[in-house]
């Protein structure tokens, strides 16, 4: 486990504000706000939009909408509603819109994170591209100098050799994308050498073998290896361990979501650390937040959706060559 020092602690966040900071200097961007029924989700909204993030619509039963909104003094006269009965026609009807070009961005409110997918990943009318639909957490963690990403800890659960190329796509491409530079990507086992006995060493190290091939591009790969000689260096170095990666990991791939949500709320609950949450690998980002996330968090959530819808604007725009 990552310890946590007084110095580095009272610098704690400032990878979140930076983020937040950079989001700011780019428009807001149309935000389709699915089902924002409790506090929490509407709030989210409410204070992405007035840090000039976002700019929401929100779907879902308007009465319901309007009586959150009073009860919690939130303004919401400035923006979209469109009205829906149920937080399962509010999927669907916020997919529609993402497909008619009416919003950059999906934001999910109060529904269960299951509706909101199967709306995303219907065959006929959702937002699947040849990419494998993926979640990460942008993890700032207070004692580690890095911004740390951990993927898939909420979408794939037992994912195979072609899914986790795409994990691992999806990733790399969110970290070069919202400014972060070519990052140090670690593949996780339980043990840093390849065995037969451990299935993800072998993954590991073919995956690696993928990027070495060009089916995996952006990031310097390395695994398999175990959480502590990614993440420290002196780790790395008892264990003999030479390369770019570790001890210095930006992005944690891990072998299922059991272990990844297990290592996120491990991080979050004992080292202190935020848990942005995005997906990736859809036609648009989608901003997944928790009930349990705090202002700053969801904040990052959507700061990060708006750098990669921001990168994605100015890549359409560059002339074909």
């Amino acid at each position: 486990m990552v310890q946590i020092d007084s110095d580095k602690a009272e610098t704690a966040h400032e990878k979140y504000e930076r983020l937040i900071a950079r989001a700011k200097l780019v428009p807001a961007t149309k935000t389709i706000v699915v089902h924002p029924c409790d506090e929490t989700s509407l709030r989210g909204a409410v204070e992405a939009a007035d840090e000039s993030l976002i700019v929401p619509i929100l779907v879902g039963p308007c009465r319901k909408i309007r009586a959150v909104a009073e009860e919690h003094s939130l303004d919401i006269g400035r923006f979209q509603l469109v009205d829906m009965a149920h937080s399962d026609a509010a999927a669907a009807k916020g997919v529609e819109l993402i497909q008619e070009a009416k919003g950059e961005l999906l934001m999910k409110g109060s529904l269960h994170t299951d509706e909101l997918m199967r709306a995303v990943t219907a065959s006929a009318t959702g937002l699947r591209t040849a990419r494998r639909i993926s979640h990460v957490f942008v993890m700032d963690v207070p004692a580690y100098a890095e911004t740390l990403f951990i993927t898939d800890a909420a979408i794939n659960i037992f994912p195979d050799l072609d899914a986790k190329r795409d994990i691992i796509q999806n990733a790399i491409d969110l970290f070069t994308q919202v400014g972060l530079g070519e990052p140090r990507v670690a593949i996780l086992s339980a043990v840093e050498t390849v065995t037969s006995k451990i299935p993800s060493t072998i993954e590991a190290a073919a995956l690696c073998k993928m990027a070495d091939r060009g089916q995996i591009t952006g990031g310097v790969l390395d695994g398999p290896l175990a959480f502590d000689n990614a993440i420290d260096p002196e780790a790395a170095r008892i264990k003999g361990i030479r390369s770019v990666v570790a001890g210095r990991a930006q992005i944690l791939v891990v072998p299922d979501l059991e272990a990844g949500n297990m290592l996120a709320k491990n991080l979050t609950f004992l080292a202190k650390a935020d848990a942005a949450g995005i997906v990736l690998g859809a036609r648009v980002p989608i901003i997944l937040t928790s009930r349990a996330d705090s202002i700053r968090t969801r904040l990052a959530s959507c700061a990060v959706a708006v750098l990669l819808a921001d990168a994605r604007r100015r890549s359409a725009a560059l002339p074909a060559t």
